[in-house]
């Protein structure tokens, strides 16, 4: 057995509140437990939205009651919430910023906007960028003129990789996240998944963007899966929502990735737990690990998961390396297959 730590996820969709039928706290922390994954960060673009105080605490009422896992909630930054969001901000994982394209109402196209969350966002905690091409460009300059720290989502083109490398060689303090299916899907696999399955945000790159995600594996601070639940009836339907389901494929493909040496043991580790921790200040969970048979060969099936969305884009792959046993504060929360954690048992981390 390979025993690794507790691992992080810092880009989840729970779809709760507003879409239950796609996902809640307790489905999705369940599939994050069968993942291996101990702490997940929930992001704001629900129905309605976890903007202001009222919708961070109905999101985080939820959680108490149903998350197996721990977590915390991001807030997301809108066009009427500057004032509000300071004093909310310790209570949260960070704050969102939506500036490219997304499924909701929070995405902000005026600059000004930008620059007045980015002064009023307390340093010390993270901000995160939805940002692609031409705009994370522009807010990479805009936190770096603000000298303040800037975590970049589901960065999916060698463009965009290589400004951050610029970045970062310059001392500015970006950091970033991929996601697996960034790293083993391109737009040369839409035909097999179909148009509607193949939807997603950012949208499935070249191969030569795959590629140079690869080659630019330094770069990289995390590996976040992005869950993003729908399903399949809105998948196949006339105007399918953007969005993959992650939390149980992500560490299996990463493994296969560690037996072809294109991935070391510390990079996977350092991606999926360490760099995490220590970029969103996630605490330290005493007496936690993952076990893992390496050697464990399986065929991926959606009616086998935890998810509720009922389906995932790696469907029919087989792959090798598998978690049997994940344990929390000392405590057996998943084992073979069945999630032993209750609902409600997770903690959250802004409140330990």
């Amino acid at each position: 057995m390979l025993r690794l730590p507790g691992l992080v996820d810092v880009h989840v969709h729970l779809r709760e509140p507003g879409a239950t039928h796609k996902e809640d706290w307790d489905s999705g922390t369940a599939a994050a437990l069968a993942g291996g994954f101990t702490t997940i960060l929930a992001m704001p673009n629900t129905l309605p939205p976890v903007t202001d105080s009222a919708t961070l605490e109905q999101a985080l009422a939820a959680a108490r009651v149903k998350a197996r896992c721990d977590y915390a909630q991001y807030l997301g930054a809108g066009p009427d919430n500057l004032d509000c969001l300071p004093g909310l901000a310790g209570k949260a994982a960070g704050l969102k910023m939506y500036l490219d394209q997304t499924y909701g109402p929070l995405r902000l196209d005026d600059l000004s906007l930008w620059r007045a969350h980015v002064a009023g966002w307390p340093a010390h905690l993270p901000l995160v960028a939805h940002a692609e091409g031409r705009s994370l460009a522009a807010i990479i300059l805009v936190a770096a003129l603000q000298g303040r720290p800037l975590h970049l989502a589901h960065v999916s083109r060698r463009e965009e990789i290589l400004l951050i490398r610029a970045a970062k060689e310059k001392g500015w303090p970006v950091t970033c996240e991929v996601t697996p299916h960034h790293l083993f899907l391109s737009e040369e696999d839409m035909p097999r998944l179909g148009a509607g399955r193949s939807e997603v945000r950012p949208r499935l790159a070249s191969a030569a963007d795959r590629q140079a995600l690869w080659e630019n594996l330094e770069v990289i601070d995390c590996f976040a899966t992005d869950h993003a639940p729908h399903t399949l009836a809105e998948k196949d339907g006339e105007n399918p929502p953007p969005g993959f389901p992650g939390l149980e494929t992500a560490l299996p493909l990463l493994l296969g990735a560690l037996r072809e040496g294109r991935l070391s043991l510390e990079q996977l580790t350092d991606r999926l737990a360490t760099n995490p921790r220590r970029i969103f200040s996630v605490p330290a969970q005493a007496e936690t690990w993952v076990e893992v048979d390496e050697d464990a060969v399986w065929e991926v099936r959606a009616a086998e998961m935890h998810s509720r969305c009922g389906w995932t884009p790696f469907e029919g792959w087989r792959l090798r390396g598998r978690v049997r046993r994940v344990v929390l504060r000392g405590q057996s929360v998943y084992e073979d297959g069945r999630v032993l954690a209750l609902p409600g048992s997770g903690r959250d981390i802004r409140r330990m």
